[in-house]
């Protein structure tokens, strides 16, 4: 084998190996920023249902009396709907929720807390809130304030017209 073979042979590797090394940069590349595609498409899920919180705090009453009322405040530019606060339940009861339903942009609404809360009552703390935001995601915010996306997306089962 002559010299330019060899030099030939040596170039052709070279380029081999630059080609695999190209794709696997581009492939590298490629993954880093779908990763960061990722990221904004949570960040943007998520930014609505972060403006979302409820609390129970004592109110008073017009006769004076003091009543333990549930807020829930949604300082997004959208409403939210299905709100729903669930209450503890002991293992041997069932869980039950106090509905809210829709609550419209910048409002706060405020429901009864149930009257036995009263009696342990101290300051206003956070309580548990599950909510459908605008995009049809469903939400849950514990009492710590960390927020979780149910993986399923509400999907309406008919068109919202009969014509359509």
């Amino acid at each position: 084998m002559a010299v330019t073979d060899w030099i030939q042979a040596g170039a052709d590797a070279f380029a081999a190996l630059g080609t695999v090394g190209a794709f696997g940069v581009g492939f590298v590349l490629f993954r880093r920023e779908h990763r960061r595609e990722e990221s904004h498409a949570e960040e943007d899920r998520r930014a609505q249902a972060a403006k979302v919180s409820a609390w129970v705090a004592i109110q008073h009453a017009r006769d004076g009396k003091p009543e333990l009322m549930f807020h829930v405040h949604n300082a997004s530019e959208m409403p939210i709907y299905e709100t729903a606060l669930p209450l503890p339940a002991r293992p041997d009861e069932a869980a039950e929720s106090e509905f809210v339903g829709l609550v419209p942009p910048g409002q706060t609404i405020k429901r009864p807390a149930p009257e036995e809360w009263l009696k342990s009552y101290y300051s206003p703390e956070p309580v548990q809130i599950e909510f459908l935001d605008s995009a049809g995601w469903f939400w849950t915010r514990d009492e710590q304030g960390f927020l979780y996306r149910n993986p399923e997306r509400m999907r309406p089962d008919a068109p919202s017209r009969p014509d359509a």
